[in-house]
């Protein structure tokens, strides 16, 4: 275990879907402060706010599959001192409610607490209509809003209880198969922070979401090559912790993003914009390359579209080598 309580990727882990997190996360949240109240759009228990509910139900509201209605609610209840979250699938909410979240929730700079579960590919057999890609470029560009994305359950708790007392409006992107744990109670966890889980020297890896743990995996192999990747962990798309970024790049002379979501507009355009601003290197971005996901499972998916472990320890060789000539 390192200084900041993230575990070896070489133990065998403990795995959890990240959602679970957020639902234990959500319900200290309402025990600690009576204005927190919850809303869904039909998919209680699928995003985990069932927790919530059974301890609860005064202050739980189900409004159905109506996603344009239930961010709409939600901007009301927060205009009157309530602190709503508010969840469904991230290819709802925020895909079909955009207009919405944008214009009674960010316009006004209401502190509602957007949820969007099962995104990615991982979703798996549900395919391209439900595997949601394009959130975190979707809630970047919103101004007021803070987008996050935790890499395992025990940090998406933590995530869930500081957007509960955080007064902008927060979006959190959470993953539906159980992924591994990686932190412990001790991990930091602030919201516009990112930060360092492994040293390195020779390249920056900069992950989100469940990508942390294949980025973690990804330097674990490259060290076999003799290469030593810095993986730094970025759980806040927005605000972006430039200054840690900015430190790891100078370090290091080149990068690497990875995310399960599109490259334009996610982690990959934030790093990139950041890089070209204020310290130019060599970049590659690993993401979803402006293309819909599949129907399979979450492994195989991660490995077609070149998601996992052993498409970054290739992208690290072949940026290095480019980078030595």
């Amino acid at each position: 275990m390192s200084e900041l309580g993230v575990l070896s990727v070489t133990d065998n882990l403990e795995k959890e879907p990240i959602r679970k997190g957020f639902g234990k996360g959500l319900l200290a949240a309402g025990q600690a402060n009576t204005a927190v109240v919850a809303a869904c759009a039909d998919l209680t228990e699928s995003t985990q706010m069932n927790l919530f509910k059974e301890a609860f139900p005064e202050r739980f509201v189900e409004i159905g599959v109506a996603e344009q209605n239930l961010v709409t609610v939600a901007s009301g209840l927060a205009a009157m001192g309530k602190i709503p979250f508010v969840s469904s699938y991230a290819a709802f909410s925020p895909g079909r409610n955009w207009e919405q979240i944008r214009t009674t929730i960010c316009l006004n700079d209401r502190p509602v607490k957007l949820v969007g579960s099962h995104a990615g590919v991982s979703v798996g057999p549900d395919g391209a209509t439900h595997q949601m890609l394009e959130d975190l470029g979707l809630m970047r560009v919103l101004p007021n809003m803070v987008v996050i994305a935790p890499c395992d359950s025990v940090e998406a708790a933590k995530a869930t209880q500081a957007m509960a007392v955080h007064p902008q409006p927060n979006y959190i992107r959470l993953a539906r198969e159980a992924t591994p744990i990686i932190t412990s109670a001790n991990t930091p966890f602030r919201i516009g922070a990112a930060y360092v889980y492994r040293e390195g020297s020779d390249i920056s890896l900069f992950a989100t979401g469940t990508m942390t743990y294949q980025a973690l995996k990804a330097a674990e192999k490259l060290k076999d090559d003799g290469i030593y990747a810095e993986v730094v962990h970025v759980p806040t798309i927005k605000p972006l912790d430039v200054a840690t970024i900015v430190q790891s790049l100078k370090k290091t002379g080149a990068a690497i993003t990875v995310e399960e979501g599109q490259i334009n507009g996610g982690l990959g355009s934030a790093i990139a914009e950041t890089i070209a601003e204020n310290h130019p290197v060599p970049l590659i971005r690993i993401g979803m390359a402006d293309r819909f996901g599949e129907s399979g499972q979450p492994e195989e998916l991660l490995d077609h579209f070149g998601l996992n472990a052993k498409h970054i320890r290739l992208a690290a060789q072949h940026i290095l080598k480019g980078k030595t000539r």
